[in-house]
C-alpha cells in the first residue's frame, strides 16, 4: 500500500519543479522587455539574486503545486488502487490549471506595468468600480486581447507536454524492507521528508516562518535597482501582497492614533481627540484673501484635459508636434505656467475628487461614499467659489454615473452638472469613456453661450478622449504624421500602435485649444485653467527621440498646467516654478476674492513663494522630485541623457502623512462634513 504513496509522491515532486521554473521564465521575460539593457559580465550578482529570491519568494505559492497533489491525489492512492492508476492524470490538470493561473497574472502584470511602470499595486482596488467596458476595450483593441487569450492554448499545450515529459522521467523503486519496524521506520521518514520538504519550500529555504522571503529582506544589490526590485517579485505574490494591505487602513485607525499622526507635523500640533470638531480641525487651513488681483471675470473655465501630460511641452520632444496648441496658449505673456506640476492623484478619480473636495482622496476612494453623496468638506472648490457669488457647472464628456460623479459633483456644491451624453445627440460618436472631445467641448461651448446669462459662473469641463484604447479615427480630424512630424524616425513612423497613441494625444491638445479660443473670443475677460487629471506614458523612448530609454521621474508623474487672464503678469506669481492640483484653488480665490474672504485651502496659492508640493504619492522641490512608494528621488533637470536616481530617500513624511490622515478623519467623521444644498450649514 505504501509503496503506491511512494512512487506516487515523487511524481508530485517532478511536477513541482515545473511552476517555479514558469515563474523564472515569465521574469526573464519582464526583465527583457521592459527593463534597461543588463550585461551578464557586468550585472550577474544582482542578476543571479533577483532570480535566486524570486525562486524561494514565489515558493509562497508554488510550494503548493506539491502539497496539494500529495494530500489529493498521493495519500488517497494508498487506500484506493484504482485512484493510483489516474493519478498522473489528474495531476496534469491541476498543475495545468495552476500554470494557466500563472500565465493570466504574468499577461495582466505586463499591461499594468505598460501603464502604471509598476507591478501590481494598490492601483488594482481602485478598479473595482471601474468601467469594465472601458477595460475590456483597452484590452481587446489596445493590447491585442483576442490573441492573448489565444495563446493560452499553446501555453496550456506545452504545459500539458512538458507535465507528461516530467512524469516519465523514471522513479527511484520502492526499497524492500524485510524488517517490519525498519520498513515503519523508513514509511515515517519519507512522510516526514515530504512534509519538512513542503515547509521548506514554503518558508522560502527555511524552516521558520519568520524567515519567509518578503520585500524588506530582498538583497541589497538587487533593491537599489528599482526594476530588478521590482522584476523579484512573482505575480501572485505582488496580487497577495497588494491584498493583505488594505489601501484604506487608516479608517482603522482611532482618534487618539489620527491625533499622534497628525501632531508629528507642526501644523497639528494642538490636535487631540478631545477637542475636535468641525471648525477646529480645519481651522488651521483657513486663509484670507489678500484682495483681488484682477476684475473678477463673469466666466471662470477650468478645463481638466484626461491625461494631459507635461512631458510633449519639454523641449527634448519638440519635434513631435503633439501640444503645438498648447504651447501657443502657455506662450501668451498673461499666461502663468508651472512645468513642475504634481496631480493630486496618479489615476483620473482620486485626481478629479481631490480637484473637487479640496481634501486628497489619497485613494480612499470618497467619491463612492454614500456620506459624500448628501455631504462635502469646507474645502470645497465649487462650495467656496458659490460664496464669491458664481453658479457653478461641472461639465463630463462621459456619464455621470462613472465613479458616481453626478452625485459627488453636486453634494460638493455644483449647481448643475451635465454629461456628455445628456447634452449631445444620441448618435454622436463615443468611446467607452465619453464623447469624442471635439464634439462635447463644441457641444458644451454651444450650451454655455445660449445659456448665457449676466450671473457670474464657474465652468469645470472634464474631458475622456485622451485615453487608451487609442481607437478615435484621428486621422478623420486631422491627424497625419507625415505632415506634422516629419523630422521623427523612420521606425517611429512605422508604429502604427504608437503613432495612435501619440495622435490622440495631439487630438486632445487640439480639441482643449479650439475650445479655448472661441472662449476667449465671446469672453475676453475670462480667467482660464488648463491642467491634466494626472500623466500617462506617451513619450516613445523606444525610437531613438532622445538617447535614454527610460522615463524620468517629472516625465512619469507630472501633469501640464497653465493658466491665462489678460490682467495677470508674470511678476504676480512670485518666481514659483513647482506646483500641484492643490494650489489651484487658492489661486483663483487669490486672483478674484476680495480682502479678508475667509476660505479654506490645504495649500498656499501661486501668488506666495512655494518651497515644496507633497502630495500623498511624491514631494517636489525646486530642485527634485521624490516618489515615496518606491522611496526615490531624482533632479528636475530636463536633459537627453540618464539621470541619477537617488535612493532610499523621503522627504516631508510627516506632512504627506497628514493630508492622508486628515482625509481619513474626516470618512470617519460624517459629523465633520456639511450638506453644501443648506444655507444654515454655509
Amino acid at each position: 500500500m505504501f509503496e503506491r504513496f511512494f512512487l506516487s509522491a515523487q511524481q508530485d515532486m517532478k511536477l513541482a519543479i515545473l511552476a517555479p521554473l514558469i515563474c523564472a521564465l515569465f521574469r526573464l521575460i519582464f526583465i527583457r522587455f521592459y527593463g534597461p539593457q543588463y550585461s551578464l559580465k557586468q550585472d550577474w550578482r544582482k542578476l543571479y539574486h533577483c532570480f535566486r529570491y524570486g525562486f524561494w519568494w514565489g515558493m509562497d505559492f508554488n510550494a503548493y503545486v506539491f502539497l496539494v497533489p500529495l494530500v489529493l491525489i498521493s495519500l488517497p492512492s494508498i487506500f484506493f488502487a484504482d485512484y493510483f492508476v489516474f493519478g498522473d492524470i489528474l495531476r496534469i490538470i491541476g498543475l495545468s490549471l495552476y500554470l494557466l493561473v500563472l500565465y493570466v497574472a504574468f499577461i495582466g502584470k505586463m499591461i499594468f506595468y505598460y501603464h502604471f511602470r509598476d507591478i501590481f499595486n494598490a492601483t488594482m482596488r481602485l478598479g473595482g468600480k471601474a468601467d469594465k467596458r472601458n477595460l475590456l476595450d483597452i484590452f481587446f483593441n489596445q493590447h491585442h486581447g483576442a490573441w492573448l487569450l489565444l495563446s493560452c492554448i499553446p501555453f496550456l499545450a506545452l504545459c500539458v507536454f512538458a507535465a507528461d515529459a516530467l512524469l516519465k522521467l523514471p522513479s527511484v523503486p520502492y526499497p524492500q524492507i524485510e524488517n517490519v519496524f525498519l520498513a515503519y521506520a523508513f514509511n515515517f521518514l519519507f512522510v516526514a521528508f515530504c512534509v519538512v520538504g513542503f515547509y521548506y519550500c514554503r518558508f522560502g529555504g527555511s524552516l521558520k516562518h519568520a524567515d519567509k522571503p518578503e520585500w524588506d529582506e530582498v538583497p541589497e544589490i538587487v533593491k537599489a535597482d528599482i526594476f530588478l526590485g521590482k522584476a523579484t517579485v512573482d505575480d501572485l505574490v505582488a496580487i497577495e501582497m497588494v491584498y493583505s494591505r488594505p489601501v484604506q487602513d487608516l479608517l482603522n485607525h482611532n482618534d487618539e492614533q489620527s491625533s499622534e499622526i497628525l501632531r508629528r507635523e507642526p501644523l497639528f500640533a494642538d490636535v487631540t481627540s478631545a477637542v475636535i470638531n468641525r471648525e477646529n480641525l480645519l481651522a488651521r487651513f483657513k486663509k484670507r484673501a489678500q484682495g483681488a488681483r484682477i476684475t473678477p471675470p463673469k466666466k471662470i473655465f477650468f478645463l481638466l484635459g484626461e491625461s494631459y501630460t507635461q512631458a510633449p511641452f519639454d523641449p527634448l520632444y519638440d519635434n513631435l508636434h503633439l501640444s503645438d496648441r498648447g504651447k501657443a496658449f502657455r506662450a501668451d505673456p498673461h499666461s502663468f505656467v508651472i512645468n513642475n506640476f504634481l496631480p493630486a492623484g496618479l489615476i483620473s478619480q482620486p485626481a478629479i475628487t481631490s480637484l473637487i473636495s479640496g481634501l486628497f482622496d489619497s485613494n480612499l476612494e470618497i467619491n463612492e461614499r454614500e456620506i459624500f453623496w448628501h455631504n462635502t468638506s469646507l474645502l470645497s472648490l465649487p462650495l467656496q467659489l458659490k460664496k464669491l457669488g458664481y453658479k457653478t457647472h461641472l461639465w463630463y464628456g462621459g456619464g455621470l454615473s462613472w465613479s458616481s460623479l453626478g452625485l459627488f459633483s453636486q453634494a460638493s456644491g455644483f449647481d448643475r452638472v451635465y454629461g456628455g451624453n445628456e447634452i449631445c445627440p444620441k448618435d454622436t460618436p463615443k468611446t467607452w469613456l465619453g464623447i469624442y472631445d471635439h464634439l462635447f467641448l463644441q457641444q458644451t461651448a454651444k450650451n454655455i453661450v445660449t445659456t448665457d446669462s449676466e450671473e457670474f459662473e464657474f465652468h469645470f469641463i472634464y474631458t475622456t478622449s485622451n485615453h487608451g484604447p487609442y481607437t478615435i479615427p484621428i486621422k478623420k480630424y486631422g491627424w497625419d504624421a507625415e505632415k506634422i512630424m516629419p523630422n521623427v524616425p523612420s521606425s517611429l513612423k512605422k508604429d502604427k500602435a504608437k503613432l495612435a497613441d501619440l495622435g490622440t494625444y495631439w487630438y486632445a491638445d487640439q480639441a482643449l485649444f479650439d475650445f479655448v479660443d472661441e472662449i476667449k473670443t465671446r469672453y475676453p475677460d475670462s480667467l482660464i485653467i488648463v491642467t491634466g487629471d494626472h500623466s500617462r506614458p506617451v513619450l516613445p523612448l523606444n525610437h531613438d527621440i532622445i538617447k535614454r530609454q527610460e522615463e524620468t521621474l517629472r516625465e512619469r508623474f507630472c501633469t501640464s498646467f497653465a493658466m491665462y487672464h489678460p490682467q495677470f503678469t508674470q511678476a504676480m506669481f512670485a518666481g514659483n516654478t513647482i506646483g500641484g492640483h492643490m494650489n489651484i484653488l487658492p489661486t483663483i480665490i487669490e486672483s478674484i476674492a476680495p480682502a479678508g474672504f475667509e476660505y479654506y485651502s490645504l495649500a498656499p496659492s501661486f501668488f506666495e513663494p512655494l518651497e515644496r508640493v507633497v502630495t500623498p504619492y511624491h514631494w517636489l522641490t525646486a530642485n527634485q522630485m521624490g516618489y515615496y512608494q518606491d522611496r526615490i528621488a531624482q533632479t528636475l533637470t530636463v536633459s537627453a541623457d540618464e539621470v541619477d536616481l537617488i535612493r532610499n530617500t523621503a522627504r516631508f513624511e510627516s506632512e504627506r502623512d497628514a493630508v492622508v490622515e486628515l482625509t481619513g478623519w474626516l470618512v470617519r467623521h460624517p459629523e465633520f462634513l456639511l450638506n453644501a444644498k443648506e444655507p444654515s450649514e454655509l
